[in-house]
C-alpha cells in the first residue's frame, strides 16, 4: 500500500491538531452504515440516549461494540484506518483503543459541549488519534469545529457527560473556557464533510458540534480511537473514566497489553 496522506496533511494534523481527509473512506460507508443500523438495534448497556427539547430527536452515543458487530470488526481490521493513522501520527505501530458511534437523529437540539477526549480517557502518551467519519452530509453549520493548536497548550479539562453534567462530581480539572460566549477570541475551524471523508485529530484537541435542527436530516458519526508509539495504561484513582475498561486489570504506567486493545500495525 502507497503513501495515504501527503506531507501537507501530515504537517498540517501535527501543527493544528486537526486535519480533514476527503473521501478516504468512501468505499467503507455502506458497510459503517449497517453495522451502526444493528448497533442502534442491539445497543450495549452503557450507551446513553440525550433527548431535545420536548423530547424531539435523539442523540444516540455508544461504544466498545467492535467484538460483537461485525461490520465494525471488519472496518478496523481491513480498512486503511490504521496506516492512515500511522501517517498521520509518524508512528511505528498503531492500537485500537475504541470506536465510538455518534449518531444526531433529525431535530436533535442536544450540542456536543467543547470538550478534549484526552482527559476522559485510561491511556497516556504522545501520538494519538480519532478519525471522526460521517455517514451522512454534515453542513459547516452542524460540523464538528475545534480549536486550532489546543493540543499543544499542555492543559487538560474537565470531562463533561455530553448533556453538560460532569463525569465525575470530585474532578479536580477546571472547567473549560466558555468558547461559544467569546468565539472571535479563538481559532476555530469547521468543515463541511460528506459520508467517506474523514477529520483526524489528536486526543488532546479541543473540540464541539452544535444541535441538529434540521427537520429531516440525521448525522450519522463512526469514531475511530487509535494509539501510536509509546502509549501507556493510566489509572485514575477515584475518576471514573469513559469508557469504563473496568474488566482491564493493567496498573498505572504499564504498556497496553490487553486482548481489549489489539495491535493493528
Amino acid at each position: 500500500m502507497g503513501q495515504l496522506t501527503d506531507q501537507t496533511t501530515v504537517l498540517e494534523f501535527n501543527q493544528k491538531g486537526v486535519t480533514v481527509l476527503n473521501g478516504i473512506f468512501s468505499e467503507w460507508v455502506d458497510v459503517l452504515r449497517k453495522g451502526i443500523d444493528a448497533n442502534m438495534k442491539n445497543p450495549d448497556p452503557n450507551a446513553r440516549i440525550y433527548k431535545g427539547d420536548e423530547g424531539k430527536g435523539r442523540f444516540f452515543v455508544d461504544y466498545c461494540n467492535w467484538n460483537r458487530i461485525p461490520e465494525y470488526k471488519d472496518f478496523i481490521f481491513n480498512s486503511p484506518a490504521a496506516a492512515v493513522a500511522a501517517e498521520l501520527m509518524n508512528s511505528q505501530t498503531v492500537q485500537l483503543f475504541h470506536e465510538h458511534v455518534l449518531v444526531k437523529e433529525a431535530q436533535t437540539g442536544v450540542p456536543t459541549p467543547w470538550h478534549q477526549d484526552a482527559p476522559y480517557y485510561c491511556v497516556d502518551g504522545p501520538k494519538t488519534i480519532s478519525l471522526w467519519i460521517p455517514l451522512d452530509d454534515v453542513p459547516r453549520e452542524t460540523t464538528l469545529e475545534f480549536l486550532v493548536g489546543s493540543h499543544k497548550w499542555g492543559k487538560y479539562y474537565l470531562p463533561q457527560r455530553f448533556d453538560g453534567s460532569a463525569l465525575n462530581e470530585h474532578d479536580t480539572l477546571e472547567n473549560i473556557p466558555d468558547i461559544n460566549a467569546d468565539r472571535d477570541a479563538y481559532d476555530i475551524e469547521g468543515w463541511a464533510v460528506g459520508p467517506g471523508d474523514a477529520i483526524a485529530f489528536d486526543f488532546r484537541t479541543i473540540h464541539g458540534a452544535p444541535a441538529n435542527t434540521s427537520q429531516s436530516i440525521q448525522r450519522r458519526a463512526f469514531s475511530l480511537r487509535l494509539l501510536g508509539d509509546g502509549i501507556r495504561f493510566a489509572r485514575r484513582d477515584g475518576i471514573m473514566t469513559s469508557p469504563p475498561f473496568k474488566q482491564v486489570r493493567l496498573q498505572h504506567g504499564d504498556e497496553l497489553v490487553s486482548e481489549e486493545f489489539p495491535m493493528l500495525i
